[in-house]
């Protein structure tokens, strides 16, 4: 009685409080507003639901709080008397902390996620762009659109997805994939189970997959890609690419700019429109395809069971299975290693 009581309260506080509707997806059930112009921060957790922030609101923050029954379905038809006693294994808070708002739903008394009084609780939140924020829940997606500044974020069970963040992001899913748009400045996502997908970013970018692909479309900077379980393919990539897998083929085309790309299970298929300070391709496993200029002065270092290449103005060591030496008078480092396959350049 005693928490429902402090709950009566909260919901009586609230600024505005949302009608209550057995169909959560369409309405929440409690609604929070805050016009502080100094909330710069926000910090949202939950045990066991999706959070999404987005920087559309002109002025203030809008929080809203959903709550879903948890069953095979995925959704349950609960009444108003149902949920407030669900609730009561909840610690709620959506409040303000100094310069932050901060908005709260933990678990009590462990309960398991397949009882039957079980509930999830997610947080849409509305702030202005310029907004820090650090975001955390247990089994749950992570949005996050249209904000500039500081991003940390984490999700034990869910995907995450980016859209329009420009600063320093740092996130990470231990069961999900990754979905990045239109972002810049220094990010650093990593997921331990899913596949990832990352389109138009630019700067400092490192990607990391434990469990997943990797694709990669329109990034320019210092980029690092890697994955543990799948392939890695890109286009109009443009500054520093270092891409690795232990398990795929790597597929590359139209970089523009200095590339490292290693496989331990798969070939290499690369289109280089533009050299930048090296090339180095590597695979244990597969063959080395490369198309690229032969216009500039560079050191070749060519290896494979065939290696084959068109060579003019050519000093050095030319063998069926190596190719040493320096083109147009030497210069850029062009590294292609195929352990058991065999190495093609402009083939």
């Amino acid at each position: 009685m005693k928490n429902k009581k402090l709950l009566l309260l909260f919901f009586a506080a609230a600024t505005s409080l949302a009608a209550y509707s057995q169909s959560s997806e369409e309405k929440p059930y409690v609604t929070r507003t805050f016009t502080d112009s100094n909330l710069k921060e926000l910090k949202v957790e939950t045990s066991g639901g999706s959070i999404l922030v987005t920087g559309a609101q002109s002025g203030g923050i809008k929080v809203d709080m959903f709550v879903r029954g948890n069953n095979w379905k995925g959704k349950d038809e609960l009444s108003k008397e149902e949920i407030e006693n669900r609730l009561e294994d909840f610690d709620i808070s959506i409040v303000t902390e100094a310069n932050k708002v901060v908005a709260t739903a933990k678990r009590k008394n462990n309960i398991p996620w397949n009882d039957k009084r079980s509930i999830s609780i997610g947080f849409k939140v509305y702030t202005p762009r310029n907004m820090r924020t650090d975001l955390k829940t247990s089994g749950g997606s992570i949005k996050i659109a249209s904000l500039t500044g500081e991003q940390n974020f984490a999700t034990s069970g869910g995907s995450l997805k980016l859209d329009d963040l420009d600063g320093m992001i740092r996130g990470r899913t231990s069961g999900g994939s990754i979905d990045v748009t239109n972002c810049r400045n220094d990010i650093n996502l990593a997921t331990s189970g899913g596949s990832i997908k990352a389109d138009m970013l630019k700067g400092k970018i490192n990607l990391t997959t434990s469990g997943g692909s990797i694709l990669l479309n329109g990034l320019d900077g210092d980029i690092v890609a890697h994955t543990s379980g799948g392939s890695i393919k890109g286009e109009d990539i443009a500054g520093k690419l270092d891409a690795g897998t232990s398990g795929g083929s790597v597929r590359l085309a139209d970089i523009s700019g200095s590339l490292r790309a290693n496989t331990s299970a798969g070939s290499i298929e690369v289109s280089v429109s533009k050299l930048g300070e090296y090339l180095s391709l590597t695979t244990s496993a597969g063959t080395v395809r490369v198309t690229m200029p032969l216009d500039k002065g560079a050191d070749l270092n060519l290896r494979g069971n065939k290696v084959s290449i068109p060579l003019k103005n050519f000093d050095g060591e030319a063998q069926s299975d190596h190719v040493r030496g320096k083109i147009n008078g030497g210069g850029i480092p062009v590294t292609l290693s195929a352990s058991s396959g065999s190495v093609y350049v402009n083939q």
